[in-house]
C-alpha cells in the first residue's frame, strides 16, 4: 500500500478492498489510514475473485459481506458467477446467501435490509430476438434480474426483471459480433442497488447511462434518469456515462461515481457527482463533484460513498486508488494498491474485532540475540506485545515489551533463550491473547 496523501481530518474507520491482480493474492483487505493490513482473507484458487467487501448490520449486529466467485462476459465487461459471505466480528463466517433458481449471484452490489433480507442482482441468460438490432433472431440477452432473498431461509421474497419494464433499444452497448454473435447480450449491465429514502429502490445501469427509481411493492418504473429514454431533463454538469454506484444522501441529494468512461470515452476523468433532483419539474441540477489528484479515469467499477461528516470516501475501480474528501471535495486521504492492482469498490467505516485464534509469532536468531516478530489478523484492539523468554515453556519469566507497530510488531530479546511466547495487550495492559510458546532454533 502507498499512502499519497497523509490522513488529515478525516473521519475514524478503517478502509475495506478487494485487490485482483493476475499473480497476486486474492481477497478482502482491510487496512488503516496508513495503508498497513489489519486483516486479510485469501479466496480459494485458481479463478475465486472477492468483490465488494464492506461493513453492514445483520439482525442489529456488525458484520462483514463480500462476494466470492468467477468473473466472465464479453466484451470485457465482468459478469459474475458466485455467492456471498457474511461474516460475524470473529471473522467467523455466519451464512452464504445464494441466488435463488439456477443461477448464481452477479457480484456488483449486496445490501442487506432492515427486513433481514439481502437485495442483489443476477445476470440471467434468455432467448431473444435481436434481429431489429443488428443481432440474430436466434440470440442471447442478459437480463437484469434484481432479487430480495431472505438471508436466515434463503427463500425468495421477490423478483424484478428488467426486460419487462426496460428496452434493448436503450442501450449504448454494441452488439456481439462475429464468432461471439450468440454469445448473450449485455444490454443493461445493472451495477448497483439502494434504497430511497421512502423505501423504494435505486439502480444503476451501465449499458443505458440510467439511473432508476422503482417501486419496491408494484415493480413499476417510477422514473428513468439518464440515457436514452430520461425523464429529467439533466443540466450540462450533471451528464453522465458508464455510472455505478446510485445512491441517496443523508442531505436529499443524490451521488454517482461518473465513470465517463467505458466502451466509449465521454470524459477526461472520472468524478464522484452530487446532483439534486426536482421531481415535480423533472430536473437535475448539479452541486458537486469530487475528483482524484491526478484526473484518473477509471474506465469500470468504482463508487461514491457518503460518510458521518458529510464527507465523502471514493473507490476508482479499475486504477488502484482511493479518496477521502472534506464535503468541499478537497483531498484529506489518498492512497493506492501496487499498480497492477484494482479494487472494485473501497469503503471507510468503523470496525472493532477479535479473531477467535491465536496470535501468530516468528522468530529468526540474529548475531547472538532473537528476533521476534508478532501479529494476529483480524485483531483491533491490540495497543501492545509483550515477548516471554525462558529455559521452559512453563516458566517464560523474562519480558520484553513494545507498542503496537502495524501488521507485524517486531523487537529484539537479548541472547538465546530457549523458548518464547507472544502475549497481545490492549490500552491497560490486560493480555488479550497468547501464541503458543515457541522453541528458539539457531
Amino acid at each position: 500500500m502507498t499512502i499519497t496523501v497523509p490522513a488529515a481530518g478525516t473521519v475514524p474507520g478503517s478502509i475495506f478492498l478487494t485487490p485482483f491482480a493476475a499473480t497476486a493474492l486474492r481477497g478482502p483487505l482491510i487496512v488503516d489510514e496508513t495503508g498497513s493490513p489489519v486483516w486479510f482473507r485469501k479466496v480459494p484458487d485458481p479463478a475465486t475473485v472477492a468483490i465488494d467487501f464492506k461493513a453492514q448490520t445483520y439482525q442489529g449486529r456488525p458484520v462483514l459481506t463480500w462476494w466470492e466467485g468467477t468473473i466472465g462476459g464479453t466484451g470485457g465487461q465482468g459478469v459474475g458467477q458466485g455467492e456471498f459471505v457474511i461474516a460475524d466480528q470473529s471473522y467467523r463466517e455466519i451464512t452464504r446467501v445464494r441466488a435463488s433458481g439456477t443461477e448464481q449471484a452477479d457480484q456488483h452490489d449486496f445490501v442487506i435490509t432492515d427486513r433481514g433480507t439481502a437485495l442483489f442482482w443476477v445476470y440471467d441468460p434468455v432467448a431473444f430476438d435481436l434481429t431489429a438490432f443488428g443481432g440474430p433472431a436466434d440470440g442471447v440477452l442478459h437480463d437484469g434480474v434484481l432479487q430480495e432473498v431472505d438471508i436466515a431461509t434463503g427463500s425468495l421474497v421477490s423478483q424484478w426483471r428488467a426486460r419487462d419494464h426496460l428496452g434493448v433499444d436503450e442501450s449504448y452497448a454494441p452488439l456481439p459480433q462475429g464468432d461471439s454473435a450468440h454469445l448473450p447480450y449485455d444490454y443493461l449491465h445493472p451495477n448497483s442497488v439502494s434504497l430511497d429514502a421512502d423505501g423504494n429502490l435505486l439502480f444503476s445501469a451501465r449499458h443505458t447511462w440510467g439511473l432508476y427509481k422503482v417501486d419496491r411493492a408494484s415493480g413499476e418504473v417510477l422514473w428513468r434518469l439518464g440515457g436514452k429514454k430520461s425523464d429529467f431533463q439533466v443540466d450540462e454538469r450533471s451528464s453522465f456515462s458508464w455510472q455505478h454506484d446510485f445512491q441517496r444522501r443523508s442531505d436529499g441529494t443524490y451521488s454517482i461515481f461518473d465513470n465517463g468512461a467505458g466502451i466509449t470515452v465521454e470524459r477526461a476523468y472520472s468524478r464522484g457527482l452530487i446532483f439534486t433532483l426536482d421531481e415535480k419539474a423533472k430536473t437535475v441540477t448539479f452541486v458537486a463533484e469530487h475528483v482524484h489528484p491526478d484526473r484518473v479515469s477509471a474506465p469500470t467499477q468504482g463508487n461514491f460513498r457518503e460518510l458521518s461528516d458529510g464527507g465523502s470516501f471514493v473507490g476508482w475501480g479499475q486504477r488502484p486508488h482511493f479518496t477521502e474528501h472534506h464535503a468541499d471535495g478537497t483531498v484529506r486521504l489518498a492512497g493506492s494498491l501496487p499498480a497492477d492492482n484494482q479494487s472494485y469498490r473501497a469503503y471507510k467505516a468503523e470496525w472493532a474485532a477479535a479473531p477467535g485464534d491465536q496470535p501468530a509469532l516468528g522468530l529468526r536468531a540474529e548475531g547472538g540475540n532473537v528476533v521476534v516478530t508478532m501479529s494476529w489478523n483480524g485483531h483491533t484492539g491490540v495497543s501492545r506485545w509483550r515477548a516471554r523468554s525462558g529455559s521452559q515453556p512453563g516458566s517464560l519469566t523474562a519480558a520484553v515489551e513494545a507498542d503496537h507497530a502495524g501488521f507485524e510488531t517486531e523487537l529484539t530479546i537479548t541472547g538465546l533463550p530457549e523458548y518464547v511466547v507472544a502475549e497481545a495487550l490492549n490500552a491497560s495492559n490486560q493480555v488479550l491473547g497468547s501464541s503458543s510458546a515457541i522453541p528458539v532454533r539457531v
